[in-house]
């Protein structure tokens, strides 16, 4: 496969154990550090945008979290919200000493609970030059409730009790109750919405991703639908471009529009379909939004008006009603 020669793989120390990444080398000084959504491994959730951010000229950083694909850490498929949030301090800080890059036009893409985390990567990381969060789970209780019009209450009570079960094991030191990252409603799945069902579709077309553990420990659901990162986007410290979906069903475009809203340097992009759209229908458009936000604040690039998808962009990101 070609990308597998335009990519190595890095390690670096995170939490008393290692991340794994891949490090695209770029030739334009800039770097895209990645990282994929709530249960996915770098492969799935980075493959498709990085590999035309890098045929663009930027480095590229896209790392697993620990517990996570080829990451250390244990016990397994645990989605521990401030652990991430360390181990993306500790990546954008390995960008900025990828040879060839500068450490001042480093930039950092996430999407879905990943997304989310941005809004506080934005505002903890005071060198980060850019941040993307694309369909980011902005607010988790909002997003919870929404989310049990597409589950039966027997399905919702089952996911409840095996979630509390998980978390009471996990204080005395037993393995994590995994559930599956997506299932119809009923069953007991981190999503059940329309389009949460389409992430294999999406992210796995042809099972070209054989080895991702499609799993995730049951006490991650009740921490992500506690989570409120789209709180955050008023510190966010460097430009910010929100990428929203407006017909998701999984994060919801509305909380993630009021954090655009929010943070002072941000620019927001509507795009049609569901969750997982920008790997699918949407992926054109996405990118070249996204690549255009890059180059505009990682190059000092400006397009000239109209021209592609950054003419969607809203950048004061206030005006929409």
């Amino acid at each position: 496969m070609r990308m597998s020669m335009e990519r190595e793989k890095v390690r670096f120390p995170s939490g008393g154990t290692e991340c794994a990444a891949w490090h695209y080398p770029g030739t334009n000084g800039a770097c895209v550090v990645m990282a994929p959504g709530g249960g996915v491994t770098k492969e799935p959730g980075t493959d498709p945008f990085a590999a035309r951010f890098h045929a663009a000229g930027f480095s590229v950083l896209a790392f697993d979290y620990r517990r996570f694909g080829e990451s250390g850490g244990a016990p397994r498929q645990i989605l521990d919200i401030e652990e991430q949030l360390a181990d993306w301090r500790v990546a954008i800080a390995r960008a900025a000493t990828l040879p060839g890059v500068d450490p001042s036009r480093v930039a950092a893409w996430g999407f879905s609970a990943s997304g989310g985390h941005i809004f506080q990567v934005a505002g903890r990381a005071p060198r980060l030059a850019a941040a993307i969060a694309q369909t980011p789970l902005a607010d988790g209780p909002v997003a919870s409730r929404r989310a049990m019009a597409y589950q039966t209450p027997w399905g919702m009570l089952r996911l409840t009790v095996r979630g509390l079960l998980d978390a009471a094991g996990g204080l005395v030191g037993r393995k994590p109750l995994l559930m599956p990252l997506a299932g119809p409603p009923g069953t007991v799945a981190m999503l059940t919405t329309p389009d949460g069902n389409e992430g294999d579709r999406a992210l796995n077309p042809g099972n070209r991703y054989p080895d991702w553990q499609q799993e995730v420990a049951a006490r991650s659901a009740l921490s992500l639908s506690f989570y409120r990162p789209g709180r955050q986007a008023s510190k966010a410290r460097c430009p910010l471009l929100v990428v929203v979906c407006d017909q998701d069903r999984s994060a919801l475009p509305g909380p993630a529009v009021d954090a655009a809203r929010r943070a002072p340097q941000a620019e927001l992009v509507h795009l049609p379909g569901g969750h997982y759209a920008p790997f699918m229908d949407a992926h054109e458009p996405a990118v070249e939004a996204e690549l255009a936000f890059l180059r505009r604040h990682l190059l000092d690039e400006t397009p000239p008006a109209g021209h592609g998808a950054a003419a969607t962009a809203d950048p004061s990101a206030r005006s929409r009603s």
